[in-house]
Formats: C-alpha cells, structure tokens, sequence
C-alpha cells in the first residue's frame, strides 16, 4: 500500500515509512504525522524503491525482516538511487550479524521494537539533518571540485564501484624515445564515467574500502586485452598494479588472456605503497616473469622504500616521480637528484622514464641527464587508444638534432 506523495505540504521532513506489518505501519504513521512529518507508506522494499524512483525523502524507516526484499538489501538498493539518504532499521528481532551489517552498510540507526514514540521521533529528527548536511556537502564538493573521496557507507560505495565498473575505459599516454620521440609503448590509465568517482584516486579509494580491488584490477587487465588487438604489435603497455593485485590468483594464470599478452606487458609498481604485507614477494615477481612480464617501479623519488623497492623488484624499468621533473631546468638541486639516479639505475641496468614532462626545456634537460625513455603532456595527452605524438614534440626533438 503508498501512500501518495502528491497532497503532502511542502517544507516538513519527508519520511518514507516501509514495513510488511500493516497495524505496526498505520500506528507508526499516525505518530510521525502527530509530529509534524509528511509521511508516505509502503508494505515491501519493492514498493519503497519505486516510490523513491518517483520522490525525494529527508528520511527512510524501514522494518528489517520482510518478505521479498529484506530492510538490508533494500538499504543497499537504496544507494543506487540515492547516497545521502539517511536510512533507520528497525527490527522485533535483533541479531549480532544484522546489527553489524546494518552499521557496515551505513544504516543511520538500528532500533529495536517497540521503538518509544519521543525515540523514534528524535532520531528521524537527527536523521534528517544529517543527511541535509551530507548533500549540501556533497553539492559543494562537486562544484568547488575538491576530488576527495566522498562516500561514508559501504553500501554507497559499493553502488558506485559498481557502476564505475560498468563505464570503465583505458585512456593511453605515449612513452617515447629520448632520442627522437618515436612511441615505445603506451602507458593504459583508467578512467570511468562515473561522477562520483572523479578520477583514479578515487576508484581506487572505493575499491580498497570495499575490498574489491581485485574487481577493479580484472576490469583493467581486460581493458587492456581487448585495447591491444588495435595496436601495433612492436609497442609495450604500462599497466599499473596495485600491491593487493599480486596476491589475486587470476594473475598468474598461464593460460589467461592478460598472460597470453605478457610478453608486451610492463606492469608498474608504485614505490609510494608498501610491499610489506605480500607474502612471497620475490616468488611473485618469479613467477610474472616467467609468464613474460616485465616490471616497472613506479614514482620513484616520492616513495618511503628507497633501495629495498630495488631489491624486492629487480625492475627492468624505473619511473622517475614527476615531482623531480617539474621544472628541472629551473633547479640545479634537482638536476643533481636526478643525474645521480640515472647514474645508479644505469648502473644496475635499469631503463628510465622521465614521466611528467610538459614543456621543451624539461625534455632537453632529462634527455641531456641521460632519461631513456619520456612521458608527459608536452608529447600528448591520455586519451582513447592511442593518441599520436603531438606535432609540437616531434618538431622539438628534430630542432635539437638539427643543433648538435
């Protein structure tokens, strides 16, 4: 049974009511109406999530054991449609695991019948005005763009991850010669149509406190399979890996689709993480490489691991963090940094990758310290496979040639 919303008055909390019991749902009504709430009803969690395809409600009240759809997955369906909405469970029979699920998915309160009316009513009070909070919040940070991650619950996360998933591309970036700026490779970089998860960061922030990093470390390994049969066969593929994607088994399937696609694949490794916590390591990194792959550390210069990333790794290439490039030219201090790094990974027999380089100065200075191979907007920009080296970069490196 609904209630509709049509002849409510505006400018009270909006509180949509959902219980199978139909005495408990008419006395509850009755009470939330006394005090002053616009109320609409409904007898399952089917019901309540059409109702809430059609409105906007302050608060949502929900009995936990209905038939059909139960309070707590209505609550995860509910982040499907709405993040901010502030959702209380309420239940004549309490459980350890339903309580905890319930806070885990981001229930406002769990209440335990008979809820005194002065409770209920002060909590849908509090309720309301938190999710006020969340959404102005939450208006303000899309507008102002602050690119944090936003979203408290893990039924919300959840929700976005997975429509994430749903929209996720690989954007590629060009790594080129330092001599003459002919593409090696390309770096594959994700990307998802998905507001709420702006940008790589954020993804990943969503698929740690999920713990579904190895959905999203699949989803990428199966963007690239599929980006790779339109390129050309003599070009590398960058793929970054998280530190919790070496222990997904997946990985080091020798009959895998990514596996088949090996011998092109560097996978990149961030020196800003911790490997710590991988047991095995160095058996890990064996068994990747004697699928075909190759290893990358990533960012270094940023990172806390210094040399041990080195010996854990034995990474046949090492990405220079572009916090060491930026304006290279401007700075001898960093200029000293990185001739002293090139040198060390020159000596260990390591490739290096200048990323981050955007202007013609900072590619003349890195080339000059005697970077391998280059990366940065100045050559192009990310975007869908596979974007050319830009006219300006080609014309620089011919200028440089033609100066020696």
């Amino acid at each position: 049974m609904v209630e509709s919303a049509a002849a409510l008055a505006p400018g009270s909390t909006r509180v949509l009511l959902v219980d199978d019991d139909d005495a408990v749902l008419k006395v509850t009504q009755r009470i939330l109406k006394k005090a002053g709430h616009e109320v609409v009803i409904c007898q399952s969690g089917h019901e309540a999530l059409a109702e809430l395809s059609r409105e906007t409600f302050d608060v949502m009240v929900s009995d936990v054991h209905m038939p059909g759809l139960s309070g707590l997955n209505l609550l995860r369906a509910v982040r499907e449609h709405d993040l901010d909405l502030p959702v209380v469970l309420v239940t004549g029979n309490p459980d350890v695991a339903t309580a905890s699920d319930a806070v885990e998915y981001g229930a406002f309160r769990y209440l335990i019948k008979p809820v005194p009316s002065a409770a209920l009513i002060g909590v849908i009070g509090r309720a309301a005005t938190v999710g006020q909070l969340a959404r102005s919040k939450r208006e303000y940070v899309l507008e102002f763009g602050s690119g944090k991650f936003r979203v408290g619950d893990l039924a919300g996360v959840d929700a976005m991850l997975d429509r994430a998933l749903a929209s996720l591309w690989m954007a590629y970036q060009p790594i080129v010669r330092a001599s003459d700026s002919s593409v090696m490779a390309y770096e594959a970089l994700m990307r998802a149509n998905e507001p709420a998860l702006p940008h790589p960061g954020a993804m990943l922030d969503a698929a740690e406190r999920s713990g579904r990093i190895h959905d999203l470390g699949r989803a990428v390994r199966d963007n690239v399979v599929m980006g790779a049969g339109t390129a050309q066969t003599e070009w590398l593929f960058f793929v970054n890996l998280h530190p919790e994607d070496l222990l997904d088994e997946t990985l080091y399937l020798p009959r895998g689709p990514f596996s088949m696609l090996a011998r092109r694949v560097v996978l990149e490794i961030t020196e800003r993480a911790s490997l710590d916590h991988v047991p095995r390591l160095q058996d890990k990194i064996a068994q990747l490489r004697a699928l075909g792959f190759q290893i990358a550390l990533d960012d270094l210069g940023a990172g806390y691991a210094g040399l041990t990333s080195f010996t854990q790794l034995e990474p046949e290439f090492v990405k220079l963090d572009m916090s060491l490039v930026r304006d290279i030219h401007l700075n001898p201090i960093k200029r000293k940094i990185v001739r002293s790094m090139v040198q060390l990974c020159r000596d260990m027999g390591k490739q290096i990758i200048a990323e981050g380089i955007e202007t013609a100065e900072e590619r003349d200075v890195v080339a000059e310290l005697g970077c391998d191979l280059l990366q940065g907007y100045f050559f192009a920009r990310p975007g869908r496979a596979f974007p050319p080296v830009t006219g300006e970069a080609l014309r620089a490196v011919l200028g440089a040639t033609a100066n020696r």
